[in-house]
């Protein structure tokens, strides 16, 4: 039996502002806000049907809305406890009301009829509804599956997805976690560092380049140091600077030297460098001997001087004359 969205009662009551709407991983806005009574989340009538797909004609007379999507058509009068789904009669657990002059109806009742999912989050107090069929982004880690987009005591952990298993993407949250569907129609959320999954996209890169360049930053200043232990963060040398910023931006366990290092990714051209993408340069008279993060607008974050430790620096003079190879890692 298809059930009302429920969230806290008391929270309801207290907060002033409506939940977040998403559709899809995008934002839904109505010219009504959306309101929250004794738990059950009304939304207008004919935007959430529109919004989801569907056509929708309205009987003023009888007080009747009548929605067709696909091959699914139903039929709701506002103030009845039942509605019809082509010849099956549904129950309608809290009837659509006229609310403040709108005509509002429960938003997990309409959207499951037309076969979407709807998922309360308590963490940022939104509503997402997924219309997905495909799952085109598969596990190659074990991953947990989240409440929340963080690793808290706040997040419960739904389930763990096994490698192998496929999900879809709703949306990206930042740089580190993804909103997803699995395959069993449950939404939560999971890790968007690459070890995890095959899921990519641009700007999804950029917000991890942006953390990779924003933690790097932290240690400006810090001590160079030829051979430096890589279990401290007191001194660094070129690649242990490197393999720990990845490591613990992406949880990516990189090589110890610079050479190895090279081997990792794939290559990129040099006028298509990105932010985040390794820069490798001959040193010390070996083909490849040192190793720096690309910060964007022609800047290398990287560490070789004692003079200066971890810091930015042009790609320009030696460093263009030295350079041999790029990789990109994510």
């Amino acid at each position: 039996m298809l059930t009302s969205l429920q969230v806290n009662p008391v929270q309801a009551a207290s907060d002033e502002q409506p939940p977040s709407l998403f559709l899809d991983g995008h934002p839904l806005v109505f010219p009504v806000q959306t309101v929250i009574e004794n738990g059950v989340s009304f939304v207008p009538m004919r935007p959430i049907f529109e919004a989801q797909g569907a056509k929708v004609v309205w009987d003023e007379t009888a007080h009747t809305v009548h929605a067709l999507k696909d091959n699914t058509f139903i039929s709701y009068r506002i103030g009845d406890d039942y509605a019809v789904r082509n010849d099956e009669k549904l129950t309608v657990p809290v009837p659509g009301k006229i609310i403040g002059g709108s005509t509002m109806v429960p938003l997990r009742f309409i959207s499951e009829t037309l076969g979407n999912i709807v998922q309360w989050h308590d963490y940022s107090r939104s509503i997402t509804i997924s219309s997905a069929q495909t799952y085109e982004t598969e596990v190659e880690y074990g991953v947990n599956l989240r409440t929340a987009p963080n690793s808290t005591e706040q997040s419960n952990v739904i389930r763990m997805l096994a490698k192998g298993e496929r999900v879809h993407v709703i949306r990206e949250i930042d740089a580190n976690w993804l909103e997803v569907q699995s395959a069993d129609r449950t939404i939560g959320f999971m890790s968007a560092k690459p070890k995890y999954s095959d899921y990519s996209s641009s700007a999804l890169a950029m917000k991890q380049a942006d953390e990779i360049i924003a933690f790097g930053s932290k240690y400006l200043g810090t001590d160079y140091e030829f051979g430096a232990a890589t279990n401290q963060t007191q001194s660094f040398d070129c690649s242990s600077f490197v393999k720990h910023v990845f490591n613990s931006v992406l949880s990516l366990d990189l090589p110890r030297t610079s050479y190895d290092q090279a081997k990792e990714g794939k290559e990129v051209k040099l006028e298509d460098l990105r932010k985040g993408d390794l820069m490798f340069f001959t040193a010390r008279g070996l083909p490849i001997g040192h190793v720096g993060i690309y910060a964007g607008d022609g800047k290398i974050l990287h560490t070789y001087s004692d003079t200066l430790g971890v810091h930015f620096a042009e790609f320009e003079g030696q460093w263009r004359t030295r350079f041999v190879t790029a990789r990109r890692l994510f």
